[in-house]
């Protein structure tokens, strides 16, 4: 079985299959305009993937940029905002801790999913890491702008749980000044077969087996929300 990392760098189509399921109350773009204004947001997407959180933005914003370390993700996150017929997008390879972009160019950066592996992937040097983020996050964002995060609390889960995998990163974003809040972001699949199947590519034979076993088409997730004004 590939780890989320591989599955990153070569699965666009099968992850995109997955993430189209997600969050299908709506409940991202809602709580995104419960933390701050959208309209006329210049916004950077850290870790944009497939375009799950750029594809709701660039409709409503003045102009988006997506990064991701992956090729494979932005592929099919270009193909989508192409097939959208917007024309204020941008989509380039970036690392979170070096942006191509100029100082104080942004008035938002979001980020789904995707801040934490500095920590999952950083074992050794996790807290340096996300301090060279925030510094990055510092340089690119206008006095004033906002970082949105959103981070797992538990896929399969009624309510929300603190992942071990992330026991270090969640008091990290209370010292770092992050107000936070959780939101249910379900999966509704088309058919059980396709729920477990999916669910078994990405997270794995247990949450598959969960699946399986409790009926779940309608897949319950539980995501954080953080977000701070720089």
């Amino acid at each position: 079985m590939p780890t989320q990392e591989e599955i990153y760098q070569t699965e666009g189509g099968k992850y995109e299959a997955l993430i189209a399921r997600e969050d299908y109350q709506g409940n991202i773009l809602k709580s995104l305009r419960e933390v701050t204004p959208l309209e006329n947001r210049v916004v950077y997407d850290l870790g944009a993937g497939t375009g799950r959180l750029v594809c709701l933005l660039a409709p409503l914003v003045k102009s988006v940029r997506a990064f991701d370390v992956s090729e494979e993700m932005l592929r099919v996150c270009r193909e989508k905002l192409t097939n959208s017929g917007l024309t204020n997008w941008q989509v380039d390879v970036a690392d979170h801790r070096q942006l191509p972009v100029a100082d104080q160019s942004a008035d938002l950066v979001v980020s789904g999913w995707s801040v934490a592996y500095l920590v999952v992937w950083n074992p050794e040097t996790w807290r340096a890491e996300l301090e060279k983020w925030m510094m990055e996050m510092k340089r690119v964002l206008k006095p004033n702008g906002q970082i949105i995060l959103f981070e797992s609390l538990g896929t399969g889960n009624e309510s929300p749980i603190q992942l071990g995998h992330l026991k270090d990163y969640y008091p990290w974003l209370d010292e770092a000044g992050f107000q936070h809040r959780w939101i249910r972001t379900d999966y509704k699949f088309e058919s059980l077969d396709e729920a477990e199947y999916l669910s078994r590519f990405f997270f794995g034979d247990e949450l598959g087996d969960k699946v399986r076993q409790n009926q779940w088409q309608i897949l319950p997730e539980c995501t954080g929300v953080w977000w701070k004004q720089i």
